[in-house]
């Protein structure tokens, strides 16, 4: 029986006793060949490395802020997205407690564009837990920072850098061996130590290394980089699914008769309710794969050639458990807040005279494989000493896919029967969940008042299936001119984009909903655990604890033996879209420098021209009926028929210019620059076909379904925005020096969503036609409660000739599902429709001290950078409106303290991002907030001698951890429990 579990691979074994160390890769330090304003963090020899930059920055123009490495392998972080938070302006989003994706000046990963070496990269991100993927946004967890060189990042456009990031466009450098003529060869290890990790290697390694050499002449050249990094780690954390917001009219939907209410809503007022509660535990192995094999030739002086192939890999795999109590019938206590919408921070449901019900302890998994690789051809030609041209073309695919026969994520659904009530203090950072034990009252139950596997049995299997491709083929002429005022450059490009995203669900009917066979799973198949020991530090004083961990596949394939079906994701796509873009470019720059009254001055004035020609297709399995296979508990089915759809639109765009900067005196410099730059739509809203949800809401009597869809928008045109950059610098040293800058966006086209509300695919509401109908009479007139469970259970009895009371209701929901048919009125679902209406500004303030204290060998960093917008979410508005609001503001700080003499090195970063709006409907109209965030970084370095060095890192040593809320602190999203890592290596030199 196949099954996943952590195990110590031959790397992990052969280095587990080494003092690991970060790749050590060849040292060298390229000027820039752009007249660029280059602000760059070294990482060794921190004072005459940051003179350097300092003089770079003071003399250079346009704005663009850079992190580089003095040493290749040598980054100050061991993440491109920890390295570049250090930068004025800079955030990140991090998932797994390590940095993926950035936001730049308040804007997000999807408005950022990443190339390689000046290369427009494709990106594929699957989301876990299934659905299809649509960002844009690379995610820099993919790529090792030990084999990059520098990277770049330019916050207003350029016309001769590529389109499509209005926050920026962030470029990463690799090594080149002409660059660095001889025979390199150097080799580090390192060994990791995750603090969260629970059931893998508490140390787990990387190896790296570089190779480069070149002939005696220089004319030929050959360089190898890689790395191989393993990961274990763990992770902790709570979340609700749902909150919902409603008018109170003076009732609470699903109450007991003696419902006790305190601090309750006025008439009128708004209120949310939570859908659930759950806890979770996950354990993840990580290995990650980076390599970059490059070729030179110059046969002679005025030409050379660089071919380059760039490989990544990242093997993922998650074993995740899940504790969970769902809201329901017989709300008997609540006491509500004092905010504008109301919040019930202590919550309290009985069974009564219902049978106990579920606590879920569902079990999932994740295999996924990420891959990207480029291959690359430069050619670079002096025509004379004036004149240079570049032919540069690349073709490069990005690939996220499942890593198992069953799917990219798999849930096993799994149960036991043995609450009598539940309750809530949602006035805790975690939310405590207070359960009210019985397993007496079920016979199938063993009444030896404890949770055990006898209690445990399965209801529902899903599979998910997601794939993404993605590809972008791109060719590009430059050129540059020199003349006697300046420098003119220009150049066309010509770039294809394909992205190819599949997804769907497979859905297997085990112990059903009801939790039919207690006791079913074989000795062994689960392991008991205290989940509250898992989130030490949070008051969980009266907590429920007992849950249960185990393998999400092994279950699976035992039900499929079990139950007779094939345990594989085969179920109809759901998403088959592709979609392709088209982009032909020509710009033109020029470069003058000159005098105004003794006061040197430097103007760079472009322009850029772009046309882009889009095509989404979709070819997806049509959905035949939304089945009612319980209380509220719907599925969509899905035929065999297919259908395409397939739109295509155009538009093109004029994209100028102007950076200019003057020394009004020696040691200050003025700035001010102006752009106009785009950022394209996301690929969900630009899918040509509806995806349908299932009705959900707290009742679903006739007429109060509420079903979800989801459609795209091909025609949407990018986001445009006009960028103002002004600001001042004071150098009084030469490694010393303040700033201070102003930026101002205006931006066009934001994309709003529009509601609209019609049917799809002719699909039925089967809870609202006849047959609920005279089953909502027949409960009246019995003087039967009008619940989600009775009206169900009523309609299955009526329509298949049974009594109501012949069966439990947990014995009606396993035999009966009720399928719609043509009496039944056509099912409403409200579709959220992706449109450009909205316009924003977005303006800041950076600020900006380096400063080292004489020849002590003491220096200061510090950056902060303020972010406001002119539109906000409203908490106290309409929840049946949807607004629009800007997400990803935040204000942001960076403070970094170093030292270093001849043989010792050290650097401790603190940074700190404000709390922001991530979400503006994370469910229907429901905002969520990511809290306020700091965290604590380290490094040590020892250089033993000119070969040999040692080193210490530590990332987020004081844990701290992440939380996201709705409306108000009490409406929990998401809580992730982090943990500190530390890094302890050598590296060597040949």
């Amino acid at each position: 029986m196949p099954s996943h579990n952590f195990k110590r691979t031959k790397l992990a074994s052969s280095l587990s006793l080494l003092l690991g160390a970060s790749t050590c890769l060849s040292a060298y330090a390229e000027q820039s060949e752009h007249n660029d304003n280059i602000e760059v963090i070294q990482v060794t020899g921190f004072k005459g490395s940051i003179k350097e930059s300092t003089q770079l920055k003071r003399y250079s123009s346009g704005v663009v802020d850079a992190i580089s490495s003095e040493d290749i392998g040598k980054f100050p972080d061991t993440n491109l997205a920890e390295s570049l938070q250090r930068i004025t302006g800079v955030s990140i989003d991090r998932s797994n407690g390590e940095g993926s994706k950035v936001t730049v000046r308040g804007f997000g990963p999807d408005y950022n564009m990443v190339t390689l070496n000046g290369r427009t990269m494709p990106a594929a991100s699957l989301p876990a837990g299934g659905g299809s993927p649509n960002s844009r946004a690379y995610d820099f967890a993919n790529l090792a920072s030990e084999s990059v060189k520098s990277v770049e990042v330019y916050k207003t456009g350029k016309a001769n850098i590529a389109s499509g990031g209005i926050g920026a466009t962030i470029n990463i450098n690799t090594a080149r061996p002409l660059d660095n003529p001889g025979l390199i060869t150097n080799i580090g290890v390192k060994a990791m130590h995750d603090t969260t990790n629970r059931v893998g290697d508490d140390i787990t390694p990387e190896i790296s290394g570089i190779f480069s050499w070149t002939d005696e002449d220089a004319k030929f050249g050959v360089s190898l980089t890689a790395s191989v990094q393993e990961r274990d780690s763990s992770a902790a954390g709570a979340f609700v699914n749902e909150w919902r917001t409603t008018a109170y009219d003076g009732t609470i939907p699903q109450s007991a008769d003696d419902i006790i209410i305190e601090n309750a809503p006025a008439m009128g007022q708004y209120y949310s309710m939570p859908s659930d509660l759950r806890y979770t535990i996950a354990d993840r192995e990580r290995t990650r794969t980076n390599a970059q094999l490059t070729l030179q030739y110059s046969p002679v002086e005025s030409l050379t050639a660089t071919l380059d192939y760039t490989y990544s890999q990242q093997e993922l795999f998650e074993s995740r458990a899940e504790q969970s109590i769902w809201m329901d019938n017989y709300k008997t206590h609540l006491i509500f807040d004092d905010n504008t919408v109301k919040t019930p921070i202590y919550y309290k449901e009985e069974r009564r005279d219902l049978s106990t019900r579920d606590l879920g302890l569902a079990l999932q998994e994740l295999n996924q494989l990420n891959k990207n690789d480029s291959i690359g051809l430069n050619l670079e030609y002096f025509v004379n000493d004036r004149l240079r041209f570049v032919f540069d073309a690349h073709s490069s695919k990005a690939t996220s896919e499942p890593d198992a026969p069953y799917g990219s994520w798999v849930n096993a659904g799994l149960g036991a029967n043995i609450v009598a009530s539940q309750e809530v203090d949602f006035s805790r950072k975690l939310p405590s969940m207070v359960i009210g034990f019985d397993d007496c009252s079920r016979a199938n139950l063993n009444c030896n008042g404890v949770l055990d596997q006898d209690d445990v049995g399965t209801s529902i299997l899903d599979s998910n299936f997601a794939r993404q491709e993605s590809t972008v083929d791109e060719f590009r002429l430059l050129g540059k001119y020199e003349i006697e005022s300046g420098v003119i450059d220009f150049g066309i490009e010509s770039r294809s984009m394909e992205s190819h995203s599949l997804q769907s669900l497979t859905r297997n009917t085990m112990g059903n909903w009801g939790i039919e066979n207690p006791g079913e799973l074989p000795d062994g198949y689960l392991d008991p655990t205290n989940f509250l020991s898992e989130l030490d530090g949070y008051n969980t004083s009266g907590s429920f604890a007992q849950g249960f961990t185990g393998s999400a596949s092994e279950i699976g394939y035992w039900a499929a033996n079990q139950y007779g079906f094939n345990f594989a994701a085969d179920g109809a796509f759901a998403t088959n879209r592709t979609i392709k873009e088209e982009i032909q470019a020509a710009f033109v720059q020029y470069n003058y420098q000159g005098e105004i009254s003794d006061m040197p001055f430097n103007l760079l004035v472009g322009a850029r021209y772009e046309t882009t020609d889009i095509t989404s297709t979709a070819n997806i399995d049509l959905p035949n009926a939304v089945a009612w296979e319980g209380n509220n508990d719907f599925n969509v089915r899905y035929g065999t028929d297919k259908q395409d759809y397939s739109l295509s639109a155009d538009y093109d765009h004029f994209l100028p210019s102007v950076d200019f900067d003057i020394n009004v005196v020696d040691d200050v410099k003025l700035r001010a620059s102006y752009s106009t730059t785009i950022a394209r739509p996301t690929y969900d809203n630009l899918s040509s076909a509806a995806t349908v949800g299932v009705p959900t809401g707290p009742s679903l009597i006739p007429g109060t379904t509420n079903a979800p869809a989801s459609t795209g928008n091909p025609g949407l045109v990018p986001l445009e925005s006009d960028n103002i950059d002004v600001s001042a610098e004071w150098y009084y040293s030469d490694v010393s020096y303040v700033s201070v800058g102003y930026y101002n966006k205006k931006v066009d086209n934001f994309i709003g969503l529009t509601p609209m509300t019609q049917n799809y695919y002719d699909l039925r509401d089967v809870s609202a036609g006849p047959r609920a109908q005279a089953a909502k009479a027949e409960l009246e007139a019995r003087g039967l409660a009008i619940t989600d469970s009775n009206l169900f259970q009523m309609v299955a009895a009526m329509e298949n000739g049974v009594a109501f009371d012949s069966m439990t209701y947990e014995e009606f929901e396993a035999a009966y599902d009720i399928l719609p048919n043509s009496d039944d009125p056509l099912m409403e679902f409200t579709a959220q429709v992706p449109t450009n209406n909205k316009n924003a500004k977005i303006d800041g303030y950076e600020f900006a001290i380096q400063h080292f204290f004489g020849d002590s060998g003491f220096g200061i960093q510090a950056n902060y950078t303020i972010v406001n917008g002119d539109v906000d979410f409203n908490v106290a508005a309409d929840p049946t409106t949807t607004q629009f609001a800007l997400v990803g503001l935040s204000d942001t700080a960076n403070f970094i303290a170093m030292y270093e003499n001849d043989k010792f090195q050290a650097r401790v970063a603190y940074n700190w991002r404000d709390k922001f709006l991530n979400n503006a409907a994370r469910y229907v109209n429901e905002p969520a907030f990511t809290e306020e965030y700091y965290q604590i970084d380290f490094n040590v370095a020892y250089n033993y001698s000119e070969q040999l060095s040692f080193f210490l890192e530590g990332i987020n040593i004081t844990e701290q951890d992440n939380r996201q809320h709705g409306r108000y602190k009490a409406q929990l999203w998401n809580l992730d429990k982090n943990g500190a890592r530390y890094n302890l290596g050598l590296r060597y030199n040949f």
